[in-house]
């Protein structure tokens, strides 16, 4: 069972941006895409468009608040599908406020849905990718690596997708299951437009500068190219892995570089 065709990939957040990118990705690619997120009707679109194209997609609704609607989801997989070879944990979000002002809510939803939603989503999926030899894809962020103002609380959350992708590296090991921590920097993405409540405001500013956007396709080609050469960690755009360099050699300037940059509307 070596064909692509035959193969499952399974991806959260995937009712827009990043999410939505790399379903049509794999799909391209001869992968039957399991699409999950909140929004079923978004998903049922971009099914469609998959079925369209030739394609295979299963939307299943998770919401990764609710480790039920996780472990259901995996067994709905494994009921329609007969395997599983590839999980994308790219469902997140960002809550804002200077660390003054987050309180006990912001941060427990905060890590909720980015921390334990994505370790839950790798833990139901395990049994199954360990019988494909298949590859684990956790969506981190450069702000795993930075100073964040004003967003300090994703920016920890993704400091512990990073630790919880490095550790399932070691785990791992010899088991045949690769993880790949994605660390994208600016790329478009509804995510400036949602609020500390998960209401979704399409007029609110992006405070990300536009010129160095990366569109969603470019970053889901990167992304899919990276899980499938197994790389254990990547950090992509160009500004991205700057930022990055010049915080492991130069903390002082980067502190400088990001004090001046546009604060989000709180």
């Amino acid at each position: 069972m070596n064909s692509t065709k035959e193969k499952v990939v399974w991806i959260t957040g995937a009712s827009s941006g990043i999410g939505k990118a790399m379903a049509h990705k794999w799909s391209q690619l001869g992968y039957k895409v399991v699409l999950s997120a909140r929004r079923q009707e978004l998903l049922k679109a971009i099914a469609m468009g998959i079925k369209d194209s030739g394609g295979e997609a299963l939307v299943i609704p998770v919401d990764i608040m609710e480790e039920t609607s996780i472990e259901k989801a995996v067994q709905q997989i494994i009921t329609s599908l007969g395997r599983l070879d590839v999980v994308v944990a790219n469902a997140g979000f960002g809550v804002i406020g200077s660390i003054e002002k987050l309180t006990a809510k912001d941060w427990n939803r905060q890590l909720q849905g980015n921390v334990t939603g994505l370790a839950l989503t790798v833990k139901y999926a395990l049994p199954y990718l360990e019988k494909t030899n298949g590859r684990i894809g956790l969506v981190g962020s450069i702000a795993a690596y930075l100073p964040n103002p004003y967003v300090g609380a994703y920016g920890a959350s993704k400091a512990a997708v990073n630790s919880i992708g490095k550790t399932l590296q070691v785990e791992l090991k010899n088991s045949g299951v690769s993880c790949t921590t994605l660390h994208p920097g600016f790329v478009v993405s509804e995510i400036a437009r949602v609020d500390n409540d998960g209401v979704w405001h399409p007029d609110r500013p992006d405070p990300r500068p536009s010129n160095l956007m990366w569109p969603t396709d470019k970053a889901a080609k990167v992304m899919v190219r990276a899980i499938l050469k197994r790389k254990r960690n990547y950090v992509f755009t160009g500004h991205g892995r700057i930022l990055v360099w010049l915080q492991r050699w130069f903390p002082g300037l980067v502190r400088t570089i990001i004090s001046k940059g546009p604060k989000p509307e709180l």
